[in-house]
C-alpha cells in the first residue's frame, strides 16, 4: 500500500495545493534588483568570535563584518551535531519531523519537502555549494547548479545572474582539534602573532578539569577559528574584486557548538548557541532592520535560516515550513522559544529534548537511566575527553565535572542562563520557578505534538513504516496520526517516571501499535525487580511481532535477573535482524554487561568484516566492541 493510500487524502491534498499556489516564479522578480546571497558557514564553533568579546579571538574579518551590520547574540541550532542540523538548514523544516534526527540514517522526503535552494534556481538565482550537504537525505539532482569542491559565483554563465553561493570551513571540525596532523594543515599559513598559548588561557569551562591537554585542546581551537577568520576574508575580498560587495548579502553562522565533550552533540548552549552575523547593503535593507554596528537579540533558529532567505530575495515561502524569517520585508514575529533535540548520536541512542527562551532552558531526559558520558567511540579518541575519563576512573574529577558519568540524570533540567550561563545549577527542583518549569514544560509538549517528533519512534520501526508508507514525514501524520502521537509521547514519559506511573505502563505494553509497546517494555526494564505477571507479560512480547519490542523485552527480562530466556533472542537480533534491530540488540548487550557473557561467540561474530558491511553496521561493532572489552578487560580500539 502506498504512501498516498494510508496518509490522510486530506492533508496531502492541502499540501499539494500550497505546494502550488506557492510555487516561485522567475517573472515576478523582473522589475526589481534582486540580490546576492553568500553564506559563510563553519563547522563546531560557539560564538567564539572578538565581536562576541572574546579576548583570545582572533578574527579581524568576521568583525568587520559584524561592525558594518548585524551581529546576533541569540542563535541557536535545532541539534548539537551536524547532519541532522543541516538537514533541518536546508529544508526549513524540524529534523525530527522529517525523520533526519538519527545521526547518520538516510532518510526519504515526500516530493512536497524540497530543499529551499530548489525554490531560488527556479527564481533564476544560480546556486552553488561549495561543498559540504550532509542533509542526511538524497540530494534532489535540482538543488544545486554546481554542488562541488569547484563551486563558486564566478561559474555562473552570467554576470547579471543573481546567485546563491554557499562556502563551508571544516577545518574547525573536532577532528581539527583531535588530530595533529590535520590542525598543523589547517593553521600552518597562521603567524606568530595569531598563535595563542595554552598558558594564557582564561575561561577555560568549569566542567573539564584545566590540564594541558584541555588547555591545548583550546588553544587549537581558537587558532582553528583564526583560521577560518582568514579564509572568510579571502571569500570577503573576492566579492569586493568583482564588483559584488554592495550587491550581495552576506551571512555567516556555525553549525553548532565547540567540537569538545559536553558540548558538540548536547543541547547545552555550549553545543547549541551559534554565530550568526548577517550583512545586508543599505539598497537591500528593510528599514528598522539592521544598520552599520546593529545587534539584534531576537531568538534565530537554525531553521530559519533557509526561510529567511527567500525572503531576501523576493519569493513567496513555500508550505509545509517550520522555520520563519527573520529578515526582510513582511518577516515573522519574533519568537518566543527555540527547541533542540538530541537522538541517536552514532552508535548511542539518548533521547533529549530542549526549549529555550532568552533567559531560561528547559531539558527532558527521556532516557535518563542512561549517563551523559555514554562511551562513544569518536569523542573518546579526544584528548580532553580522555582525560576526563582517565581522572574520573582514579577518583580524582572535581564534581562539577564528573557528574557528567553518573546516572541517572535527572528527567528534567531547567538553567537560568542569565546568571548561570555554564548551566551547572539545575532550577528545576526549586520551588520558587515552578512557574517556569510548567510553562516550558508545556512548550516542549505542545512542540512534541505540533511538529510530530519521530525521535520517540525506535529506529527499526521507524525505519520499516517508511518503506511502507514512502517517506516518514507522514508516518504520524495519517489519519490516527493525533492519537498515536499522544499515546506515544505518554508512553515515553511513564517509561522513566518509576513505579508511580505503572498503571501507564501496563498500558503500554498492551497497545495496539508496536511503537507504544516497545516504550513499554523499556519501562517495565527500568523498574528492576518485576512481579511474575509482569514478567510473564514480557515472556510473551518475546514472541512480538516487531523486532524492537522484543528487543525492549529481553532488556526488561534481564534487568529484573532474568537473562536466560532473553539471550537468545537478543543473539538472533544481533545476528539475523534489521541493521537497526542489530544496533538495539547490541545496546542491551552493552547494558547488561556480565549477563552477556554466555553469547561471546555470538558477539566475536558480530565483529567479522562481512558484518559491517550493512548501513549502520560499523556502530554496532563499536558497541559489541565497547561489550567485549568490559567482558574481558581488553582494550581492542574500533575506527
Amino acid at each position: 500500500m502506498t504512501w498516498l493510500h494510508k496518509m490522510d487524502k486530506t492533508i496531502v491534498l492541502l499540501l499539494a495545493a500550497a505546494a502550488c499556489c506557492f510555487a516561485p516564479r522567475a517573472d515576478a522578480y523582473e522589475d526589481r534588483p534582486r540580490p546576492n546571497i553568500l553564506w559563510l558557514s563553519a563547522e563546531d564553533i560557539s560564538p567564539h568570535l572578538g565581536c562576541y568579546g572574546y579576548q583570545h579571538a582572533i578574527t579581524p574579518n568576521l568583525d568587520q563584518l559584524a561592525a558594518e551590520e548585524i551581529l546576533f547574540t541569540h542563535a541557536f541550532t535545532t541539534a548539537g551535531v551536524c547532519a541532522p542540523c543541516r538537514s533541518g538548514i536546508i529544508t526549513g523544516m524540524y529534523q525530527t519531523s522529517i525523520g533526519t534526527h538519527n545521526m547518520r540514517c538516510q532518510a526519504r522526503l515526500p516530493d512536497f519537502i524540497r530543499p529551499f535552494p530548489v525554490y531560488l534556481r527556479e527564481a533564476g538565482y544560480y546556486t552553488a555549494n561549495n561543498y559540504k550537504e550532509d542533509y542526511q537525505f538524497v540530494t534532489p539532482p535540482e538543488t544545486w547548479d554546481d554542488s562541488s569542491p569547484r563551486a563558486h559565483w564566478r561559474n555562473r554563465k552570467s554576470t547579471n545572474q543573481p546567485f546563491f553561493a554557499v562556502f563551508n570551513f571544516n577545518g574547525c571540525h573536532e577532528s581539527g582539534i583531535a588530530r595533529t596532523e590535520k590542525y598543523r594543515f589547517v593553521t600552518a599559513h597562521l603567524l606568530p602573532s595569531q598563535r595563542q598559548q595554552a598558558s594564557a588561557l582564561t575561561t577555560l569551562p568549569p566542567y573539564y578539569p584545566d590540564t594541558p591537554k584541555t588547555r591545548e585542546d583550546w588553544k587549537r581551537y581558537y587558532e582553528l577559528i583564526t583560521a577560518m577568520d582568514v579564509w572568510a576574508g579571502k571569500l570577503i575580498d573576492q566579492l569586493k574584486e568583482d564588483g559584488l560587495y554592495e550587491n550581495t548579502i552576506i551571512m555567516f553562522w556555525s553549525d553548532h557548538g565547540v567540537g569538545l565533550p559536553r558540548a558538540k552533540r548536547w543541547l547545552y548552549d555550549s553545543g547549541t548557541h551559534i554565530p550568526l552575523i548577517v550583512r545586508i547593503p543599505a539598497k537591500f535593507r528593510t528599514p528598522g532592520q539592521g544598520g552599520v554596528g546593529s545587534t539584534e537579540d531576537r531568538l534565530v533558529s537554525s531553521i530559519d535560516f533557509g526561510p529567511t532567505v527567500l525572503n531576501l530575495a523576493g519569493i513567496r515561502l513555500p508550505t509545509p515550513l517550520q522555520g520563519q524569517p527573520f529578515l526582510g520585508a513582511n518577516r515573522a514575529a519574533p519568537r518566543e522559544y527555540v527547541y533542540g533535540a538530541r537522538d541517536r548520536m552514532d552508535e548511542r541512542y539518548d533521547i533529549i529534548r530542549m526549549v529555550r527562551d532568552k533567559r531560561f532552558k528547559y531539558l527532558r531526559n527521556y532516557e535518563p537511566w542512561k549517563p551523559y558520558y555514554q562511551y562513544m567511540n569518536t569523542p573518546e579518541k579526544g584528548a580532553t575527553m580522555i582525560v576526563l575519563r582517565r581522572l574520573h576512573d582514579a577518583g580524582r574529577l572535581a564534581p562539577v565535572a564528573d557528574r557528567y558519568f553518573n546516572a541517572p540524570k535527572p528527567i528534567e533540567e531547567l538553567y537560568d542562563t542569565k546568571v548561570d550561563p555554564f548551566e551547572l545549577t539545575n532550577l528545576a527542583g526549586e520551588r520558587r520557578y515552578a512557574d517556569i518549569l510548567q510553562k516550558m514544560r508545556q512548550a516542549h509538549q505542545a512542540w512534541t505534538r505540533r511538529t510530530r517528533d519521530l525521535g520517540l519512534m525506535a529506529e527499526p520501526i521507524l525505519a520499516e513504516r517508511e518503506l511502507a508508507i514512502g517517506h516518514r514525514y507522514g508516518i504520524l501524520r495519517q489519519k490516527d496520526g493525533d492519537d498515536l502521537c499522544l499515546r506515544l509521547t505518554t508512553a515515553a514519559v511513564s517509561a522513566a517516571a518509576g513505579k508511580s506511573a505503572l498503571p501507564r505502563i501496563r498500558a503500554a505494553i498492551h497497545d495496539q501499535d508496536a511503537a507504544v509497546r516497545y516504550w513499554g517494555a523499556i519501562g517495565f526494564g527500568n523498574l528492576g525487580h518485576l512481579e511474575p505477571d509482569i514478567c510473564r507479560q514480557l515472556l510473551v512480547r518475546l514472541a512480538d511481532k516487531s523486532g524492537a519490542v522484543r528487543i525492549a523485552a529481553a532488556r526488561a527480562l534481564c534487568r529484573s535477573g532474568r537473562p536466560e530466556p532473553s539471550l537468545p533472542h537478543l543473539a538472533n537480533a544481533l545476528i539475523h535482524g534489521s541493521q537497526w534491530e542489530r544496533l538495539l540488540a547490541a545496546e542491551v548487550l552493552d547494558e547488561i554487561g556480565q549477563q552477556a557473557a554466555p553469547l561471546r561467540q555470538a558477539m566475536h561474530g558480530a565483529l567479522r568484516p562481512q558484518k559491517q558491511l550493512y548501513a549502520g553496521g560499523k556502530y554496532t561493532v563499536r558497541l559489541i566492541n565497547h561489550a567485549l572489552n568490559q567482558l574481558e578487560g581488553t582494550h581492542r580500539v574500533v575506527k
